[in-house]
């Protein structure tokens, strides 16, 4: 398996690292991370558990100690989200019985999804939860498989570590508890299993909230705390969004349809029809766990505030569906149709992604290094904070038009004004593009379509609404704005 298996994620590598370097860190949660990350390395746990993710950045402050290059841990996690779907694709394989053609099909088309690949180009937790994610359902399957104390516990480790990682793995414990309701052997219920699984998930919150205290003086309940705030916010956000419920059918199809491949919704219509009836033996057949997870994830998602990363969970298991239903047929035709779903995939990697190269934001820096402006104000984003690091230039984030005033009375004389504003849906800086601008300068990666949907879930805004606003946008010429503050 493994002489199909390799060559696979090599091209999947290539995939993910192709023009990567000319990206910027993307987003405003990329450039924290980043940040953080180097915090914890020097020993300042004040943040570690910024989005509930102390894994995170506990797993990646040693690289800190060699480099702060963004452009290392884009890569890191990159390889990361690779190594993720290698561990998908031999479990996969494996437990399906796939020959070798088939599970590199399998990884070829899954590793070309242009979300994943997307997310992949991030400093985010996305790569991560998804290693984390292939561990739990691999874990979970074995125990299925062969019931036991060992392979329950098992299960539990992964699950903390998800947790650990991603605050959304909550949303693994339901799909979790549907299937060890449809396996209903007392497992967990048995010899005080369940009791040894609760200390196995509480062990990290104890453990790195003690730690946290210890070093920093965290309150030792801020990791729980976290968990409540982002599911009842008190107040609305920058955008105006206040709340997690956000019920819509459509979003995600529509998402699925325009930019992932045309299979995938047939083949989960199919796998309903041919994979359902499985859900009745024990132990479940692979392809209806597979099954399982998707449409679970997918119904789940589509109850709360929407972003293409609600389906994060569920798109090796869509892909895989896709191929073992494929197999079903004769197999040249079966090949013939995923190597033709692969070249799809790669074509809409090239439009949604490799388009929006390369960012300017090294140039804006330069500039500012140049016409020495040593202190910045930024409009929401902060993308240009590890080039202007490199130029030894301040940058001050404003997320309203008062942080702004305040900025400017303690002496920062330019602000930045970062299109970014708009796909957060931060509307009150509209106001200074009226203003004169000393230098401007396009930036690709701030109109595209995926960047803008990512963000729809901290607007509130549905799948149209948000498009309508990046196809505005995409009409500008330029994107960043360097404006002297009057």
């Amino acid at each position: 398996m493994l002489r199909w298996l390799l060559p696979a994620l090599a091209a999947v590598a290539a995939l993910r690292l192709w023009r990567l370097p000319e990206a910027p860190l993307p987003d405003f949660d990329s450039v924290r991370n980043w940040q953080i990350v180097q915090e914890v390395a020097g020993f300042d746990l004040t943040h570690l558990f910024h989005h509930g993710s102390p894994g995170f950045y506990l797993l990646y402050a040693p690289v800190a100690w060699l480099s702060t290059d963004y452009r290392l841990y884009l890569v890191l996690n990159a390889l990361l989200a690779v190594a993720a779907l290698g561990l998908f694709a031999h479990w996969i394989a494996r437990a399906a019985r796939l020959p070798g053609p088939e599970t590199a099909l399998l990884t070829l088309l899954a590793g070309s999804s242009v979300f994943l690949t997307f997310s992949g180009r991030d400093f985010t937790m996305s790569s991560m939860s998804l290693l984390a994610l292939a561990g739990l359902m691999r874990a979970h399957w074995q125990r299925l498989q062969q019931p036991s104390r060992a392979t329950l516990l098992r299960t539990a480790v992964w699950l903390a570590f998800g947790l650990s990682i991603n605050y959304k793995f909550l949303l693994t414990v339901p799909i979790l508890a549907v299937l060890e309701w449809q396996q209903s052997d007392g497992l967990l219920w048995r010899n005080g299993h369940w009791w040894r699984v609760l200390l196995f998930l509480a062990t990290p919150f104890v453990v790195l909230g003690v730690l946290a205290w210890a070093v920093s003086g965290v309150p030792v309940y801020r990791w729980p705390a976290v968990y409540f705030v982002i599911m009842f916010p008190a107040a609305a956000n920058a955008a105006g969004r206040q709340g997690t419920m956000q019920v819509d059918f459509t979003y995600y199809l529509r998402f699925l349809t325009d930019f992932e491949s045309p299979l995938l919704l047939p083949g989960l219509a199919a796998a309903l029809v041919w994979f359902s009836s499985g859900v009745r033996q024990r132990p479940v057949p692979v392809a209806t766990y597979l099954l399982v997870w998707a449409a679970c994830t997918l119904a789940g998602m589509s109850l709360l505030i929407k972003a293409p990363r609600g389906l994060l969970f569920a798109y090796v298991p869509l892909y895989a569906l896709v191929v073992l239903l494929l197999q079903r047929w004769f197999r040249a035709v079966g090949i013939a149709v995923l190597l033709a779903a692969i070249g799809y995939n790669v074509w809409q990697v090239q439009r949604q992604i490799y388009a929006y190269l390369p960012s300017n934001y090294p140039q804006v820096a330069d500039w500012l290094h140049q016409h020495q402006v040593r202190r910045v104000v930024t409009a929401a984003g902060i993308s240009i904070t590890p080039s202007a690091r490199i130029q030894g230039i301040a940058v001050a984030p404003a997320n309203t038009l008062t942080q702004l005033t305040a900025l400017r009375r303690q002496g920062y004389r330019f602000v930045l004004l970062d299109d970014y504003y708009r796909v957060a849906g931060i509307t009150a800086f509209d106001s200074l593009r009226n203003l004169p601008a000393v230098a401007t300068w396009p930036e690709k990666p701030l109109i595209s379509p995926l960047l803008y949907l990512e963000h729809s879930e901290f607007t509130g805004l549905g799948y149209q609404a948000t498009l309508e606003r990046q196809q505005q946008a995409a009409q500008d010429s330029v994107q960043l704005r360097l404006i002297e503050l009057p």
